[in-house]
């Protein structure tokens, strides 16, 4: 039944590198040199992230209200007007991960504007640094988003519609990032001492029982319309990814709830043939885990 797991290899490779997890990052960088740079570590990993910049206010304002549901996050480098457009993004609903960049001394030392409370602020860029920096401001931002609205400048009056606008836009993008950042960010949580290979015995045998079950419901509702399929499986990655399970053992598991099947439908006087439409199920799931292994990779400096 499993006779072609080299197809199933060559399907899986092809997944793996054609899954779209890019991060759309937009700059307001007027410096050429920091302009310059940041282009140039974004350009090293094209996968990865989409980078878009633009030196003045007005054309990055407008690039902002047309592709604001596109964007993930911004990098603004500081500069003069940047209180007049921060109040206009507010105005507009726009609240996005941000990082700001530049000596605030540079700009207005005693009263500096800022775009929200979970922007990160660097005195000085470090373009090599940029991923790292990157996944940090988006990380910040879901926690504060998830924990409660982002508060905004106390002294910005904005209708309850605007509000509204602003709360509902802030779910959308954090669900969107979450999303996206599944598969970025999550390296850096993980903790050794729950990988598979350092549970106790009992723990082992427990995991892998949950593990398979959660395979099994994969497998039930893989190809039914209106399914949480998705969901599941997100569920089924993420388990299996923190615990640091190999794609032989996903592979095991399959393997083996595949041969109780084919033996049910044996037994059922059934054609097993239909259990080979679960070769999909095996490389979408291994695809997704891979993707999330190659992330999990520290980026060179």
């Amino acid at each position: 039944m499993l006779r072609n797991i080299e197809v199933y290899l060559n399907d899986l490779r092809e997944l793996a590198v054609n899954r779209p997890y890019r991060l759309n990052i937009c700059g307001l960088v007027h410096s050429p040199g920091l302009s310059k740079a940041l282009t140039a570590e974004f350009v090293k990993t094209p996968e990865n992230y989409e980078w878009i910049n633009f030196p003045q206010i007005t054309s990055f304002s407008t690039y902002l209200d047309q592709h604001r549901h596109q964007v993930d996050c911004l990098i603004v480098e500081w500069q003069a007007g940047l209180g007049d457009l921060f109040t206009y993004l507010h105005h507009s609903a726009t609240v996005l991960p941000a990082i700001l960049i530049g000596p605030e001394s540079e700009l207005s030392p005693q009263d500096p504007p800022h775009y929200h409370a979970a922007e990160i602020i660097l005195n000085q860029a470090s373009p090599p640094q940029m991923p790292m920096i990157l996944e940090h401001a988006i990380t910040h931002f879901l926690k504060l988003s998830q924990a409660c609205p982002l508060p905004l400048p106390p002294d910005l009056a904005l209708s309850p519609e605007t509000l509204q606008n602003h709360s509902s836009r802030q779910n959308i993008l954090s669900e969107r990032l979450k999303e996206r950042l599944g598969y970025l960010g999550v390296y850096y949580k993980r903790e050794a001492q729950q990988f598979f290979r350092h549970m106790p015995a009992t723990t082992k045998a427990k995991f892998l029982d949950e593990l398979q079950a959660n395979y099994r419901q994969i497998i039930l509702e893989y190809f039914h319309q209106n399914s949480n399929v998705n969901t599941l499986m997100d569920a089924f990655v993420t388990k299996a990814f923190f615990a640091d399970i190999s794609v032989s053992q996903v592979l095991e598991i399959h393997i083996e709830l595949m041969d109780n099947f084919a033996k049910q439908l044996k037994l059922e006087g059934r054609n097993e043939d239909i259990l080979l439409d679960y070769r999909l199920t095996l490389i979408d799931v291994i695809a997704h885990l891979c993707e999330m292994y190659r992330r999990s990779i520290p980026r060179e400096a």
